[in-house]
């Protein structure tokens, strides 16, 4: 890590990543990494991966949700609503499985299951990790409320609709339609209502950090105050 000037992102993820290592100390811990599609959890995990090696002795890992989708039939038997998007998209079973409880039993970790562009399982590669490993899972609707309890804390990315809409859209243009910048166009309807659904559920679960990702080159941390019931949210 260079030690002159620092960019305005790197000071964050490093003040971020320096509160997230203090998170049970000599012993595993995994942290969820939450916000909607196109915010920039993916980026902004690898980014804390990299750094951890050059700002403490802990071994720090990522595993994303989107390894844990389920079969494409099954995502969309009910039909394609935001609705579906939030209730039917993702096997938490077979995150706990494979991932939640053999971390915390201080065992290996299968980080995907399903490879989502081939609709197809994917094959199993354990991942041996060390006893006092952090573990970052990354992904959207990881504060709902059948996964209270697996999280030792939570940080939350976020930035408007109109800017997460059309960079999430963007890391797919060969799928791009007239008008899907817009977060009201009928394109992007299934994502926008089920982030609607997921903000209503998991509106009184405080997250323990936040990061305003709006600006990808200055993005601001938050730390909530446990004692204010209102946090920030767009």
């Amino acid at each position: 890590m260079n030690a002159g000037f620092l960019p305005v992102r790197q000071l964050v993820l490093v003040d971020l990543l320096s509160m997230m290592l203090a998170t049970r100390v000599g012993e595993r811990a995994i942290i969820a990494v939450d916000g909607p599609d196109g915010v920039g959890k993916t980026r902004l995990v690898g980014e804390l991966v990299a750094l951890a090696p050059h700002v403490a002795g802990r071994q720090v890992h990522a595993v994303s949700v989107d390894g844990f989708h389920r079969p494409r039939e099954q995502r969309y038997a009910r039909g394609r609503t935001g609705e579906t998007y939030y209730e039917d998209a993702f096997d938490y079973d077979a995150l706990r499985e494979h991932v939640l409880r053999p971390f915390r039993a201080g065992g290996a970790v299968v980080p995907e299951v399903w490879d989502l562009e081939a609709d197809r399982p994917a094959p199993a590669q354990p991942v041996t990790l060390a006893d006092d490993a952090l573990l970052l899972v990354e992904g959207v609707f990881l504060r709902r409320p059948e996964l209270r309890g697996e999280w030792d804390a939570t940080c939350v990315l976020m930035a408007p609709a109109e800017v997460t809409v059309p960079r999430g859209n963007a890391r797919f243009p060969g799928r791009r339609v007239e008008g899907d910048d817009d977060p009201a166009s009928p394109a992007n309807a299934r994502y926008v209502e089920a982030h609607r659904l997921y903000r209503l559920q998991a509106r009184t679960w405080q997250p323990t950090w936040i990061v305003d990702n709006t600006d990808l080159q200055r993005p601001e941390l938050i730390v909530p105050d446990p004692d204010e019931p209102q946090w920030f949210e767009r």
